[in-house]
């Protein structure tokens, strides 16, 4: 009787190089299935890890491979990208044209005088304030660096500033700025397309601005419109002193999702 799934005729023996060639297409299956495994296991690593430090993925995968190394090596190596495959630019608040134009040097160079100073055992105020004694750089251009340094050595994570984490989200809706702003400071039509949002006005004096407290989680939200065209305003959201990084990004989509129905809403009106 024949080996199951080949074929034999008689007592002729089974076709061998068959034999060869479906194990090896089974061991190259079985090498190929625990190289994905051990990918999708590295990704939730650094994912678990952004959400816990809020760490951008390069920083995070660097850490999580950089512990995995010290505690011993791995039976079979990670494989971490496709050859030829390049890590993404660096993206900063600011372009390098014009943080060299404002302040003489690229973000390359700044990093590197960080560095030498030794700013990673530092706070982001030690660090502006050197940035300012040190090479008189200009208060927001300062901050903007202080900011930018911190991202890419891994000490601060995405949306993170000093008193918390911030998100902002933009809309453009079919209304003037007034309608727009009324969108939010009229009590009655903002529960109409935002229901049971956690949120009590603050008050300003900003001209097409709102402010607002939000309770769960503990935090604050600042609307700004800008007129675009005669008929047609931009909605900036920004959310505020969020406490980690995780509740940031869900407070993203969220945001995006509302000022989606916000503009339905106006466009019905």
């Amino acid at each position: 009787m024949g080996q199951r799934g080949l074929r034999s005729s008689g007592n002729r023996s089974p076709d061998l190089p068959a034999i060869a060639a479906q194990r090896g297409c089974a061991a190259a299956a079985c090498e190929g299935n625990r190289t994905v495994t051990q990918q999708k296991s590295l990704k939730r690593r650094v994912r678990a890890r952004m959400a816990k430090t809020g760490e951008r993925y390069t920083s995070a995968r660097r850490q999580v491979l950089a512990k995995a190394t010290n505690d011993g090596p791995a039976a079979t190596p990670l494989t971490l990208a496709t050859p030829g495959q390049v890590e993404p630019a660096p993206t900063y608040s600011t372009s390098d044209e014009a943080v060299r134009k404002a302040t003489g040097r690229s973000h390359a160079e700044w990093f590197e005088l960080l560095d030498a100073w030794g700013a990673t055992a530092h706070t982001h105020t030690e660090i502006a304030e050197w940035l300012s004694s040190a090479h008189g750089a200009p208060s927001w251009w300062r901050q903007s660096i202080t900011v930018d340094y911190e991202r890419a050595r891994g000490m601060r994570g995405r949306h993170q500033m000093a008193d918390g984490f911030s998100v902002s989200v933009t809309r453009t809706v079919p209304v003037p700025p007034d309608r727009a702003l009324a969108a939010f400071v009229d009590d009655a039509t903002l529960r109409r397309w935002l229901p049971g949002a956690p949120m009590e006005p603050r008050p300003t004096r900003a001209k097409l601005t709102a402010r607002f407290d939000w309770s769960d989680p503990a935090s604050r939200v600042v609307v700004n419109i800008a007129p675009k065209g005669t008929d047609r305003s931009i909605v900036a959201v920004t959310h505020e002193r969020i406490p980690d990084a995780a509740v940031a990004e869900r407070l993203k989509a969220g945001w995006r999702d509302r000022l989606g129905h916000l503009k339905a809403f106006l466009e019905a009106e």
